[in-house]
């Protein structure tokens, strides 16, 4: 089973969607393994952010993630990180799918709503940052044999 980290944006939580993601996510079948409600310290924003450094939005990216609190997730499944992208939609909302989360709910790049892992590499670095191992949850679901072969 793959994992992913996914990020509600301070957007999200202030708009109320939380629960639409979450029910979004739990629709495709993945499983929700660990999350928290969090205000984000500037260490960490650094730290998740540090491949932007430099670059112009940077500044404005750490004061955003900062200003308001956000929901860190960890989701299980099989190719969880694409299952995620491919709901979440294209990182610019006006270029997103319609039907997906971005292009239902999102106008422009900076209030985009969802972070989320875009590949395995990412993923390992990200999910360490804002989760202890013992925080991550394994569990069996009874309607796995539902959704996977």
């Amino acid at each position: 089973m793959e994992r992913t980290l996914v990020l509600l944006k301070p957007d999200a939580v202030q708009r109320g969607l939380i629960g639409v993601v979450i029910s979004r996510l739990e629709q495709r079948g993945l499983k929700l393994v660990g999350m928290k409600f969090m205000k984000v310290p500037l260490d960490l924003a650094e730290r998740h952010y540090a491949v932007h450094k430099g670059k112009t939005f940077y500044d404005g990216l750490i004061r955003y993630i900062t200003s308001s609190p956000v929901v860190a997730m960890v989701w299980e499944g099989k190719r969880a990180i694409e299952v995620v992208r491919r709901t979440v939609g294209s990182t610019n909302p006006a270029d997103a799918d319609p039907g997906t989360l971005r292009s239902d709910y999102a106008v422009e790049v900076g209030r985009n709503l969802i972070h989320a892992s875009d590949g395995a590499a990412t993923a390992d670095y990200e999910i360490p940052l804002w989760f202890h191992e013992s925080e991550l949850v394994s569990w069996p679901r009874d309607d796995d044999k539902w959704i996977m072969e």
